[in-house]
Formats: structure tokens, sequence, C-alpha cells
């Protein structure tokens, strides 16, 4: 059995953040006689002075100011239990499990992300990244809350369109493809690697020759890196258009494209 209670300590730490027993009384609902009856009983139990008196303020010694920073941990925790409880007991989540598009703006997800752990502290968040039609991504698709991902065959049916994500058709601007004259045909592009994410724009690009990577930022490097050209998300390449790194190319059927991303 131990000598001491968290509720002790809690209000050790109350007298200290407001200065006095009376006004930890006061705050706590209290009496100040019960307030200094529990904070004497600790000192009594532990055999250690924890306050003493500094004009009209109660202070911690230097054996009050270590045991009680050692003690500040357990009382944060259990004010989170105690409010995990509450949550549980108004019906709220505990876990959102949450599937995402890797293609989806990281800058709005995690402004999202943000606010929602503002809005709902005591609710975890397992975020599962997938790349569309990439393998293994079922069975996280099945159990996940919410899910962010492409629907573009049918975007009416399970879930609504949420916004278009713009690819852009890009090389390094080194690449050789900048030195032909004119647009840019299938003809003058097929020498070249076409970079693919996963199984993306797979109808667009059927029958090309392609090397496929299973992530957007190791599709990013390989253009970067001269190893051929890709369609890439505009937005995940804002920096590098920016500065001129990479370059549009002058596809004689448009550089840009849209797809849908529905939740």
């Amino acid at each position: 059995m131990h000598k001491t209670t968290l509720e002790q300590w809690a209000l050790l730490e109350k007298v200290v953040e407001l200065g006095s027993f009376a006004k930890a009384a006061e705050q706590t609902n209290r009496s100040q006689s019960s307030v200094s009856y529990n904070l004497a009983l600790l000192q009594e139990r532990l055999g250690v002075a924890l306050l003493v008196p500094e004009g009209r303020r109660a202070v911690l010694t230097p054996a009050g100011e270590l045991l009680l920073g050692q003690v500040k941990p357990l009382l944060k925790a259990f004010s989170r239990v105690e409010t995990r409880a509450a949550t549980l007991r108004e019906g709220m989540r505990t876990r959102l499990d949450l599937v995402v598009d890797s293609i989806f703006p990281r800058q709005r997800l995690f402004a999202i992300l943000r606010q929602f752990q503002q809005r709902y502290p005591q609710t975890q968040v397992r975020l599962t990244e997938v790349l569309e039609n990439a393998s293994g991504n079922d069975v996280a698709q099945t159990e996940a809350d919410v899910m962010v991902l492409t629907r573009r065959q049918d975007i009416t049916g399970r879930g609504e369109w949420l916004m278009n994500i713009d690819f852009v058709a890009v090389a390094h601007r080194d690449h050789p493809l900048f030195s032909q004259p004119g647009p840019l045909n299938d003809e003058l592009l097929r020498p070249w690697p076409l970079i693919r994410i996963a199984e993306s724009d797979s109808d667009r690009q059927a029958g090309r020759d392609a090397w496929t990577f299973s992530t957007i930022d190791a599709a990013i490097d390989a253009v970067m890196y001269q190893v051929g050209y890709g369609w890439l998300p505009e937005e995940r390449i804002q920096a590098e258009l920016a500065q001129g790194i990479l370059k549009p190319l002058p596809l004689n059927h448009g550089s840009q494209a849209r797809h849908p991303r529905c939740i």
C-alpha cells in the first residue's frame, strides 16, 4: 500500500501553482483546513518538508521541488486517463483509421489532421498511405473508417467527389527531350523511359515501355536524375518547377491531367 495518494500530490501542485492554501482550496472546491490537513499528512508520511512560507506565498523546498517534478508526469498521465474515460462515456471514438492515396496533397492533409487533433485531442489517428491499384491495399481499405482514394471510372458510388489532383508531364531541364524541335509526340518520346507511380495512369500509359516505382518520392527522384520523364503530382514538385529544375514537356496532347479523388 502506498503511503501517499495522487490527490495529495495534486493538491501540492495546486498550492504551488496558486501560491496559497486559500486559493487552492477555492479552486478545488475544498475547505482550507482540508487542503492543509492533506499536505501535512503528505509531508508526515514522507518524512520530508515539501513547503515553506515565503512572505504570503507557499513555495517548495529543494526536496519538494525534486519530488513534485517526479510526480508531475504521473498526474498528467492520470488526467489523460480520466479524460479518455469521459470520451468513452460520451461515445467518442478513441481511434480513427484513415487511408489516403499517396498523391493527395500533403500540405492539405496535414493541415486537416492538425485541425482534427486540436478538436479531438483524445482520438488517435492511424494513417495508411496507399498507391492506387497497388496490391495489398484491400485489407487496409476494408478496415478504414475514412478513405481518400481514386475513383476515376465511377465517383458516384461509395463516397463523394472531393477534389481533382493535377498531374504534369515533366523531365529534368537538361534532359535531351528538350532539345527536340516542336511539340513532342509518341514517336519522339518512345526512346526514353516513362516513369510511372505504381499502376496509376494505366490507361494513358498502356502499350508504352515504363519504369514503375512504388513511391512518389522514388518516381520524382528518377525524373530528377534523368532516368526518364514522367507524369507527377504537381503539388509534390512545386519547388522543383519554381526553381526550373523540372520543366513541363511540350507534348502535342497537352502536359497536364486531372484525376478525381473521392472520400
